[in-house]
């Protein structure tokens, strides 16, 4: 089982990235896909939630409104598209999965991780 993430960068405040989470290796039809992101510093923190059988999604409240999840099922593909970056969102980005939402934090799969540094 393997989650590849990518699509991290560099970019100024009030740009745009998306990231992608290739998933492979088993059928991930039942499970939660996750966003954290870690700081140097701090703690990992969760950012972005979705099941990939009915696709609701979650949020944290810091990315509410300017962050989106969303899945390619003939992709086997997440992405996170983030809009109006700030430098607060500067962080290293992993995605994650699990069969239970409430497991994310300690999810069975994650990807290596990517940048993402915003410049102010």
């Amino acid at each position: 089982v393997q989650l590849q993430a990518s699509g991290g960068g560099l970019v100024q405040a009030g740009g745009s990235l998306r990231l992608s989470c290739a998933a492979s290796g088993r059928t991930f039809s039942s499970y939660v896909m996750g966003w954290f992101r870690q700081a140097p510093g701090k703690e990992r923190e969760f950012v972005a939630g979705i099941s990939w059988s009915s696709g609701s999604t979650y949020y944290a409240d810091s990315v509410k409104g300017r962050f989106t999840i969303s899945r390619d099922n003939a992709k086997n593909t997440v992405y996170l598209q983030m809009n109006s970056l700030k430098p607060e969102d500067t962080a290293v980005y992993y995605c994650a999965a699990d069969l239970d939402f409430k497991r994310l934090e300690i999810a069975d799969y994650w990807g290596q991780g990517t940048q993402v540094t915003v410049s102010s």
